[in-house]
């Protein structure tokens, strides 16, 4: 399962902008399942990954990560490497998802944050005033050569099956700044988003760019694919996502859409939000399970691609019934005439979750969809 190759880069992909060379080696995946899905291109089945699908359910993960803190395993290229292969080996997903947290970028430009146990990200001094923005410099790629050299052992190792690199977007990045941490209503975020405009734009036009530059070093380094987490964005409006958030998403996306690789969107509770999240620059979409996909289709609108969006606690209930869903998206996937699907659950895999029903459902999509 291991390709090497001796030089590192080939010319540039049509449309790359200057300087945005390709790693040859990604070129190995390039026929996967699941980059022909995200070029809407024949596939052989369809392609199959599941989001958190690297570590928390794995038993092989806890055994690795035991006594090693959240962050610091991130930036343990070795163990990075290990922890994304595990979920590839075990269910035979058709892509690998990088192990990484939405907040290292935050702690590699100097933001003291931690990851608490049952908690999530914590920032010690939250952001909230033009002064605490001077705390948040541009992110350069010698702040994370732990990521560079991760992406290029997993490409290395991965062969065929591609590396998708990811990153937090603006707006779930500036709610963990400013409230401290996880929040349940987001009043301090949405105060300064309402009553201090300019400085919640200055706020995320930055972390724009600081994810923009995560998001490069992946790409640069092998990454196939990048998918662009936004957590917490379900808890705007449409008009309030439009106004304050979609300028910043669609920077990032701008800023990496000359490397030509896929670039995927998603966020938690947004049917509201599908079409504009679609326009803000994704290839594909996220859907999670709230929303049909023949309905997300119709908000995200033509030429974009769609990843989801089978409900994760279905995973609990017997074999049969798993299937009975799955079946369901499938099947809605395919009434809508387009090889763009990508399989995925509608959030990410619960850490209680019985593993072998994840190989299970592989398996499952994999024989139904053959084409």
């Amino acid at each position: 399962m291991s390709e090497t190759t001796a030089d590192t880069t080939a010319a540039p992909q049509a449309g790359a902008a200057p300087g945005q060379q390709t790693p040859a080696r990604r070129g190995a995946a390039h026929d996967s399942a699941f980059l022909r899905a995200c070029r809407h291109e024949p596939v052989p089945h369809t392609p199959v990954w599941f989001m958190r699908q690297a570590g928390r359910s794995l038993p092989e993960y806890l055994k690795v990560r035991e006594g090693i803190p959240m962050l610091e395993s991130c930036m343990r290229p070795e163990l990075v490497k290990e922890i994304t292969l595990q979920p590839v080996r075990r269910h035979k997903v058709d892509a690998a998802i990088f192990f990484s947290d939405i907040v290292v970028p935050l702690k590699a430009i100097g933001i003291d944050v931690d990851i608490k146990p049952g908690i999530g990200p914590v920032i010690a001094d939250p952001i909230r005033t033009a002064e605490d923005l001077q705390r948040l410099r541009p992110l350069e790629p010698d702040d994370v050569p732990y990521i560079t050299e991760a992406v290029g052992l997993l490409v290395d190792e991965l062969g065929s099956t591609p590396l998708i690199g990811f990153a937090g977007a603006p707006y779930t990045l500036a709610s963990y700044l400013v409230e401290g941490g996880p929040s349940k209503n987001h009043e301090n975020t949405k105060a300064m988003m309402y009553g201090q405009p300019e400085l919640w734009a200055a706020l995320v036009d930055r972390l724009a760019d600081i994810t923009a530059a995560f998001l490069k070093v992946q790409i640069e380094a092998g990454a196939s694919a990048v998918q662009l987490f936004d957590s917490w964005v379900g808890s705007l409006a449409p008009d309030d996502y439009r106004r304050s958030v979609m300028p910043a998403s669609t920077k990032v996306f701008d800023a990496v859409a000359g490397y030509g690789v896929p670039r995927i969107h998603f966020g938690v509770g947004t049917g509201e939000l599908l079409g504009l999240m679609g326009q803000a620059g994704a290839d594909i979409v996220g859907v999670d399970w709230r929303v049909p996909l023949n309905v997300a289709a119709e908000r995200v609108g033509p030429g974009k691609g769609l990843q989801g969006n089978l409900d994760p606690a279905v995973l609990f209930a017997p074999t049969k019934a798993v299937e009975t869903k799955a079946r369901e998206v499938l099947h809605a996937a395919q009434a809508l005439g387009t090889s763009g699907h990508i399989f995925n659950l509608g959030h990410g895999v619960l850490p209680s979750m019985d593993p072998d029903a994840l190989s299970r459902l592989v398996e499952f999509v994999h024989e139904v969809s053959a084409r």
